[in-house]
């Protein structure tokens, strides 16, 4: 078996750093199998949680290295049953012996290749969960209510329908992640899939768990805005737009890594 070059080592050494600050139990974003994180290992493959494990206790050998193109091809597909898509996702190992990815390795293979982003994280954190879980989903992923919310999180968020995991998921969030694009000429720091989990990507480790935390803490603050007959007080779009492009808050997202 060949050696991996020292870059993908590394990436593959941040990405075990960051499924454990993701799996850790009192943070409450993933729990038991719950979760799945990637990396971007060179320009024709990536790394990949291995389905079934914890992200907190994940280990060099629950990561499997993928190609993206038999995954990506599979996003263009109309109709693939269960046991082809199983097909492909062994078939897109880099090493045959290796653990079979997740299923959602699909999703992970097309947020790798939008600009900027090296590292995506997927979790169920309980907070975030307990709004897109409910008629607040729409409101939580395109309304703010402090800076730091901005800063981490960006000024909006992709919010994807319920779909079915697998395919018909990866399918979604591309047809998503693709307007969101369009409309604001940048990719998104957080997607969120109702009634199912959250998903933040970028260049780094660091950024990846930023928004994660930041989109838990923004949602624990929300829900307690909107308790007791209150009504959370959002900011407006010139004061979300004017967070956004402030030197002072691009500056402090480069000290952060984001």
């Amino acid at each position: 078996m060949k050696t991996k070059p020292r870059k993908a080592l590394t990436a593959c050494s941040e990405l075990l750093a960051l499924s454990h600050d993701l799996g850790r139990e009192d943070r409450r974003l993933a729990i038991l199998g719950e979760g799945n994180t990637s990396c971007r290992t060179s320009s024709s493959t990536f790394a990949v949680k291995a389905s079934g494990l914890n992200l907190a206790t994940l280990n060099a050998a629950g990561l499997t290295e993928c190609r993206f193109a038999e995954l990506l091809g599979l996003l263009d597909e109309k109709a693939v049953g269960d046991e082809e898509i199983s097909r492909v996702l062994l078939a897109s190992r880099v090493d045959p012996l290796s653990r079979k990815p997740s299923v959602e390795a699909m999703f992970h293979a097309y947020l790798l290749t939008l600009p900027g982003v090296g590292f995506v994280g997927h979790t169920h954190p309980v907070s975030v969960n307990g709004l897109i879980c409910s008629d607040a989903a729409r409101t939580f992923a395109h309304r703010r209510l402090f800076p730091d919310d901005i800063v981490c999180c960006g000024g909006d968020s992709v919010l994807v329908p319920y779909t079915d995991p697998g395919l018909k998921l990866a399918q979604a969030i591309r047809r998503e992640t693709t307007r969101f694009i369009r409309r604001w000429g940048e990719v998104p720091r957080i997607i969120l899939l109702e009634n199912h989990g959250l998903i933040a990507m970028g260049a780094t480790p660091q950024s990846v768990l930023a928004a994660t935390l930041m989109a838990e803490k923004s949602a624990r603050i929300l829900a307690v805005a909107s308790s007791g007959g209150r009504k959370p007080r959002f900011l407006s779009a010139r004061q979300v737009s004017r967070i956004e492009g402030r030197p002072d808050e691009h500056h402090r997202r480069r000290i952060l890594g984001l």
